[in-house]
């Protein structure tokens, strides 16, 4: 473990966010309320550039030639994701970039020598998808301060252990200094957040968590399931709102104030309520899966089973109590605004 990718990466962060407040950014890359934003006051969304900044150079410089190639598609999406943030680009524009980071990602990966049979292209078309709605989830998920900041501290400090605790010191590497600059990043964001993440931000880190995940899984260093459970508090929660936006019809295009976190802020709860019981879900998703890793099928596959049964429940409490329909009238609860 170099001790550069933890210091380094949080420490450009803050001081590059720290001076991109003060900048003409930061007045052309407002995040202005609107009727499905949970804010009251527009922020400048420039947090995610900091965090890029500090984490994808240390990255870079300390990984392998798969690491680097993953860190510059990483910036490639962060660029045309700031050109997003201050001019919204149509969806015919961002997909296509986050489909061909996703192939990258898959190449990237493939065993060397490995034939094209079936079971191969079938694992890297699944891997294929997942890193691009990876890239996608994150980015709706990054609607509460804390949440998508806290979401990639805890779930790359997780992905940084596995991989030190495997012998791969580039991903681990890369996965701590990504945590460590989103660390610094929630000294701006933690409730009440002072800047936003944006989507320069939430796009490559979601792109990350898949593209590490993936490549650390054909790497051997930890099985398919453990990124998703690490990443579960975000999967789930994006995934679950989506398979129900499409089976009721509704357009998955438009912006929406219906995923379960969202919820439970129109319902009350504050954004430092939310980013603290979210923090604790997220760590123990987290301890849950470093302490799979390494166990025999049977008990892997009854934590994976409890987690699945407790999100069940979790997510039924949350329908009950706040059930969907009201997210879109527009109210707002005293002290729910950020």
């Amino acid at each position: 473990m170099n001790p550069l990718a933890i210091a380094l990466p949080a420490a450009v962060a803050i001081a590059a966010i720290a001076l991109l407040r003060r900048s003409p950014l930061a007045a052309k890359v407002l995040d202005e309320p609107g009727e499905r934003s949970l804010h009251a006051i527009a922020k400048p969304r420039i947090g995610g550039i900091g965090l890029m900044l500090g984490a994808l150079p240390v990255a870079f410089a300390l990984g392998t030639p798969e690491v680097r190639l993953l860190a510059l598609a990483a910036a490639a999406l962060a660029l045309v994701s700031l050109v997003d943030d201050a001019r919204p680009l149509p969806v015919a524009v961002r997909l296509p970039c986050h489909f061909a980071a996703s192939a990258m990602a898959v190449a990237v990966a493939w065993p060397e020598g490995a034939p094209p049979d079936a079971g191969t292209v079938t694992g890297a078309a699944i891997a294929f998808l997942a890193i691009a709605w990876m890239a996608n989830l994150f980015n709706f998920m990054d609607g509460a301060d804390g949440l998508a900041g806290g979401m990639a501290t805890i779930g790359f400090g997780a992905l940084g252990l596995a991989a030190f605790g495997a012998g791969d010191g580039a991903i681990g590497n890369a996965c701590l200094a990504t945590a460590a600059a989103a660390a610094g990043f929630l000294a701006f964001n933690f409730p009440p957040a002072r800047v936003f993440m944006g989507d320069a931000g939430s796009v490559p880190l979601g792109f990350l968590a898949g593209a590490l995940g993936w490549l650390g899984a054909a790497k051997g260093l930890w099985p398919a399931w453990f990124p998703l459970l690490v990443f579960s508090p975000f999967v789930v929660d994006a995934s679950v709102t989506l398979a129900r936006r499409v089976a009721g019809r509704e357009p998955i295009l438009v912006a929406h104030r219906s995923h379960y976190f969202q919820r439970l802020v129109l319902s009350g709860w504050s954004h430092r309520r939310l980013a603290l019981a979210s923090w604790g879900l997220m760590a123990l998703c987290a301890a849950s899966a470093l302490f799979a890793l390494g166990k025999p099928g049977g008990l892997q596959g009854a934590i994976i089973f409890a987690w699945a049964l407790a999100y069940g429940v979790l997510l039924v409490r949350i329908d009950r109590r706040h059930p969907r329909g009201q997210e879109g009238s527009g109210s707002r609860p005293p002290g729910s605004l950020r």
